[in-house]
């Protein structure tokens, strides 16, 4: 609940309002996908995709307990929580006869789901092949994406050494499962060195509660999205044709952060802008979410989009986009290295 002995801060109880989600699953040309919806559905859409063997709760969870996110988002949208197939809570495995996917059928499944609910326009937020899935989407149907929140994306088609890696992984994913080997890799994707612990320092909660996550995941599912993603196309050329602003998170010890600085090159720089967070792996919505929150209160701003200061405001803004000051939007003002604590405290002073 809201400190009664401080009129500058928020804190909010998450628990006490935090809205049950509805769960779907929507039939689409390329199988069943699984939708959970956060909100009320009058307002402006979000839609998230979470990275590789991640759903919305493993991928996405720290970001909206942290309480000033949490807020700026369900304030303002809806959320759609749209998890690859098979990765879903309590997912069955996929009929082994069911032809794979491809990232072009991924980013399809998409514009179904909007048209399930009857969206035409919608915010994007995506992590690592979840980013690269909602780009692709961008790309293909341009008119049905307002903005793009990317965190630690890809844009090119895998390297030699990545390729091969993924290799690995997915024959150790088909004939063993998530066994142990898998689960390491796929930590060291996600998280940066020093939460993920060794001989000097432990393992952090969230890597340990990443690693009780993966233990559920059907590992036939996790490798189909995986051959999905592996066998993934360069679309870093009809980057700069996108019509929707674009904000990039990146965190400097991410194993993507070169790919995330080559798509920031190739974006156009009049409506896109790069933020690398210091000291984190890839997944900042887990390992560093305050970091975030600067960046995308300015990027909504330009959207006619804010968090108000009191609970009792409810304004229901149009996501019609409007241009947004160059000294808050620009790449040298945005595009910094931040510390998330520090950074909000001295905005704040």
């Amino acid at each position: 609940m809201a400190d009664s002995t401080s009129s500058d801060s928020l804190s909010l109880d998450i628990d006490s309002f935090s809205p049950s989600p509805q769960e779907h699953i929507i039939r689409t040309r390329h199988g069943s996908i699984s939708v959970s919806v956060y909100g009320d559905q009058d307002k402006p859409a979000l839609i998230t995709y979470p990275d590789l063997a991640l759903n919305y709760v493993s991928c996405f969870q720290g970001l909206l307990f942290c309480p000033e996110a949490y807020y700026l988002l369900l304030h303002n949208f809806c959320i759609y929580h749209i998890s690859p197939p098979g990765h879903e809570l309590g997912a069955v495995p996929i009929d082994p006869d069911y032809p794979i996917l491809s990232v072009d059928d991924l980013a399809d499944q998409i514009a179904e789901v909007l048209n399930f609910f009857g969206l035409s326009a919608v915010m994007c937020m995506g992590v690592t092949a979840g980013a690269y899935v909602l780009t692709l989407f961008a790309m293909k149907y341009r008119q049905r994406v307002l903005g793009l929140i990317l965190v630690s994306p890809l844009c090119k088609e895998p390297s030699w050494a990545e390729w091969l890696y993924n290799k690995v992984m997915s024959n150790l994913l088909y004939f063993y499962g998530m066994c142990g080997v898998v689960k390491e890799i796929l930590l060291k994707r996600y998280f940066s060195k020093e939460i993920r612990g060794g001989t000097q320092l432990p393992e952090s909660d969230i890597v340990k509660a990443c690693r009780r996550l993966l233990d559920e995941r059907q590992s036939l599912n996790v490798w189909r999205f995986l051959e999905a993603i592996n066998g993934r196309p360069d679309i870093s050329e009809g980057l700069r044709k996108l019509q929707c602003r674009s904000l990039i998170f990146v965190g400097d010890m991410s194993p993507f952060h070169s790919e995330a600085l080559h798509m920031t090159s190739k974006l156009d720089r009049r409506f896109s802008a790069l933020v690398e967070v210091q000291a984190c792996g890839s997944m900042v919505t887990e390992e560093q979410p305050h970091a975030m929150l600067i960046p995308m209160e300015y990027f909504l701003m330009g959207y006619g989009l804010y968090k108000p200061s009191k609970l009792s405001v409810s304004p229901r803004s149009p996501l019609s986009p409007s241009c947004i000051s160059p000294e808050l939007y620009s790449p040298e003002s945005m595009g910094l290295k931040l510390k998330p604590i520090k950074t909000r405290i001295s905005m704040e002073i």
